[in-house]
């Protein structure tokens, strides 16, 4: 019987005039977790959801941009580029949901967020320097139009790309870190001036110190 099929396959393809169909030539799908990643296996699976669960529950926030599109040499080039406390890693959109369950991330389970194929920087304290260097990468690799970013989530919130973009603008924990402490040193300066003025000064004193203030 199957020296007939095969026979009778050949007769077709004699008779109609067309060649065996060659196999595909797929890219590798390494860099995406696919039939090469160990995401496939239930083992990596597990795996892979338990990492990402230790990255949000050190991360202050998440975004994602278009994973595919990039090559092996540009994803490892934006690894690099980012703070030292970022990290850039794709995975999954199932696996993605699954890690996020029952964390101040679960927002984002059946957001469009989770379809297509997504980049995830997972920022544990520099919002500002890793936006930064995601847009110097952007420029420099042509990428600007290609791989925006997508959306992202802050305390359980979910912010679409102007809103990620606006937080990236806001002043990092160092600068406000910086600042406060550059307010504290401030007050016993001003409190020394104060108690140090004579008599009638006392009041002129207390004004100006208090407008300093105000004006810091």
């Amino acid at each position: 019987m199957m020296r007939f099929l095969t026979l009778a396959a050949f007769s077709l393809q004699l008779a109609t005039g067309f060649a065996p169909i060659a196999p595909v030539d797929r890219p590798s799908t390494s860099l995406y977790g696919g039939a090469k990643g160990a995401s496939t296996t239930l083992d990596g699976k597990k795996a892979t959801i338990e990492t990402v669960k230790g990255l949000l529950d050190s991360s202050e926030m998440i975004f994602t941009i278009p994973a595919s599109g990039l090559t092996v040499a540009e994803a490892q080039q934006l690894r690099l580029a980012v703070p030292e406390t970022t990290t850039v890693k794709v995975v999954k959109n199932k696996l993605m949901a699954r890690a996020v369950e029952d964390t101040e991330y679960s927002a984002v389970i059946g957001d469009p967020l989770l379809k297509g194929a997504n980049m995830w920087f997972f920022i544990e304290d520099d919002i500002k320097g890793t936006m930064t260097s995601l847009k110097d990468f952007q420029k420099e690799a042509g990428k600007k139009e290609s791989h925006p970013i997508l959306g992202g989530v802050l305390e359980n919130t979910v912010y679409d790309p102007a809103g990620v973009d606006a937080i990236g603008k806001l002043p990092s924990k160092l600068e406000l870190y910086a600042k406060i402490a550059g307010s504290i040193k401030a007050v016993p300066t001003k409190l020394a001036r104060v108690i140090k003025a004579p008599g009638d000064k006392l009041g002129r004193a207390i004004k100006l110190a208090t407008e300093e203030d105000k004006e810091d």
